[in-house]
């Protein structure tokens, strides 16, 4: 029994040991140089007479065909003056966001020392919440209207799964992602496994991008759908393996385990108990396990096969 418990605390050790050095990573001597720039706020509070130098500021985001008239009409909108209202209230003080950012960019630096940091642009935009992060090369743009929190009246009809992570705490993980998909390389492959790896590749780059976070936030899960996919990993995979739908090239398996949803689907009675996206959870633990067994950079780990990360992963699901 006792040489059990020795066992176990040596396992226990070497596994934290293991998080520490990803969560303890030194990036204080990483020079990043970025500027914040609040263009919700000049332009809401611009009028007649400002608005040629907020146009000056930020000629990206004035298009030939949107004319002054235009606007000053929205400017002068009380519907638009009433989300920009609600938006100040949260993110008046852009204190915390500008450290989170400091602090993200450093470690992508960190792990890409050619990494071009992008100047950061607040904007509205109406809540559309699929356009959360834009994000090209130099620029990046952040729609703050959309983090005005869950329970915000703004949202009231928005399904609960998309609201849940309408929060202030969920937009530096909407950031890292923007800036993830475009490190990136695109997935030619189209087996289901191959589609749940390449997610956990994702996923595992937030782990080191964003150290501080927890997976729960990372995955943007509820605390209630966060601890069934802990709790039942080992049923969903039986299942996936059981079914046969690892090695299989149905299309109708992205709705149901890797796209954005309220659940994922297996066909029983208790479905909306799981979350959505449990596949990309699954694909998440497979990279872990295949980074904890193998010495590979970051970069290496975006350019390896997912045939061989999933052989070499020796992953075993949590009981």
């Amino acid at each position: 029994m006792r040489f059990f418990f020795a066992v176990l605390m040596v396992l226990c050790l070497f596994f934290s040991c293991i998080d520490k050095k990803y969560s303890q990573i030194d990036v204080s001597k990483i020079k990043v140089d970025f500027s914040i720039k609040r263009y919700d706020v000049d332009f809401y509070n611009a009028n007649q007479k400002t608005l040629p130098s907020v146009k000056e500021k930020y000629p990206y985001l004035f298009p030939k065909q949107f004319t002054d008239s235009l606007s000053l009409l929205k400017i002068n909108n009380n519907e638009e003056q009433e989300l920009f209202a609600e938006t100040q209230k949260i993110f008046n003080d852009f204190s915390e966001e500008e450290h989170q950012f400091k602090s993200l960019f450093k470690h992508v630096k960190f792990y890409n020392p050619n990494f071009t940091v992008p100047q950061v642009v607040t904007i509205l935009s109406n809540i559309d919440y699929e356009s959360r992060v834009i994000y090209a090369d130099s620029l990046l743009l952040v729609s703050l209207d959309v983090y005005l929190g869950k329970n915000h009246p703004f949202y009231a009809d928005y399904p609960k799964y998309i609201k849940e992570n309408n929060t202030k705490e969920h937009l530096i993980v909407d950031v890292a992602e923007a800036i993830i998909n475009q490190q990136t390389p695109p997935l030619h492959k189209r087996r289901f496994i191959d589609k749940m790896i390449y997610e956990g590749k994702k996923m595992y780059l937030l782990d080191r991008y964003l150290p501080a976070l927890s997976d729960q936030e990372k995955i943007g899960y509820t605390s209630e759908k966060y601890n069934w996919a802990v709790a039942n990993e080992e049923q969903v995979w039986m299942y996936f393996i059981d079914k046969k739908i690892l090695f299989t090239t149905d299309t109708k398996l992205n709705k149901r385990f890797i796209e954005n949803a309220p659940f994922s689907k297996f066909y029983m009675a208790e479905d909306n108990l799981s979350p959505g996206r449990i596949g990309v959870w699954l694909g998440w633990q497979i990279v872990r396990a295949y980074m904890q067994h193998n010495d590979v950079s970051l970069q290496e780990l975006l350019k390896t096969d997912e045939d061989i990360i999933f052989n070499k992963s020796k992953y075993k699901p949590k009981k």
